[in-house]
């Protein structure tokens, strides 16, 4: 049956979803979705990677998106990640799970295991990764990049799914599209970084201003290029072990939207109440049109 198609915008009144899925490579969609409708929304930030599709899982009122768009047409460093985070707070999203593919940096965090990171390193160039400025500064805290609380939901999930599991880490976020260099990669482990990426940071700067509780279940695909026994590190190689891990992520994902406490408890939910630094009468009307869905509740 196909999906029928909502537009949603600033404004409208809608009954929230509080829960956010965003599929990396290989989840393009959400199997076991029901009432499943298309929601295509409409940002300050442009358009997001795909039209979400909010339905039931688990019991539960989700909205899906694919980070690349389906059929993966955009790279890490093209996608727009301010409207894709910015279309979830519209919708009413507190909560998001983040799906991706990772390369190990550690011999035991093997292929096809799944890690769940508590932090992150940013080695991206130039992407767009505040909803701030243009006359509102806001400096928010970050040492704690994702939700404890979220994280430890995905970590539990894992386990009822029967998937190995590795809780904490750190994942270096790189720019790509090419994987590392040699040199790039041992050098990473001399870092005693843990996992290897192109977006989950981004996306969790954005969840942190957007006051969304953000965390991530990554699925180690390969070993980088840094392993003796390892073959040079290829996409069919990349995708082949993604598609291996779809059956379980899916269940992960199922199980960790059932398991998910209705209420919150974290401090992400108020993140901004301190982070504002600009005098409010400076403040552009037009910023903050922009931000309403943000900032709505502490600067109108």
């Amino acid at each position: 049956m196909a999906k029928k198609t909502t537009k949603a915008k600033a404004g409208s009144r809608q009954q929230p979803v509080k829960l956010g899925i965003i599929g990396g490579s290989g989840l393009y969609s959400m199997p076991g979705l029901e009432k499943a409708r298309e929601v295509k929304v409409r940002t300050p930030f442009g358009a997001p990677s795909d039209a979400l599709v909010v339905g039931t899982l688990s019991g539960r009122r989700v909205a899906f998106l694919a980070r690349h768009g389906r059929g993966h047409r955009f790279l890490p460093s093209e996608v727009n990640y301010r409207a894709n985070i910015y279309a979830m707070k519209m919708l009413g999203v507190e909560r998001i799970i983040s799906v991706s593919a990772v390369g190990s940096l550690r011999e035991e965090l093997q292929p096809l295991e799944f890690v769940i990171p508590s932090q992150f390193f940013d080695r991206t160039r130039g992407r767009a990764s505040t909803f701030f400025g243009q006359g509102l500064v806001a400096h928010t805290a970050f040492d704690k990049p994702t939700c404890g609380d979220l994280s430890e939901v995905l970590a539990g999930a894992c386990e009822r799914a029967g998937v190995t599991v590795h809780r904490g880490g750190t994942y270096v976020c790189m720019e790509g599209p090419l994987y590392s260099t040699l040199a790039e990669s041992l050098f990473y482990r001399r870092m005693n970084f843990d996992i290897i990426g192109m977006t989950n940071l981004t996306e969790a700067k954005l969840a942190r201003e957007a006051e969304i509780c953000y965390a991530s279940v990554s699925m180690v695909t390969d070993y980088d290029c840094w392993h003796p026994g390892h073959d040079t590190v290829t996409s069919d190689q990349v995708v082949a072990n993604v598609n291996k891990n779809t059956a379980n992520v899916q269940k992960v994902v199922r199980e960790a939207v059932a398991m998910v406490p209705e209420e919150r408890t974290c401090k992400c939910g108020s993140m901004l109440a301190s982070a504002f630094v600009t005098e409010r009468s400076k403040i552009p009307a037009a910023t903050k049109r922009r931000l309403a869905a943000i900032i709505g509740k502490y600067i109108r």
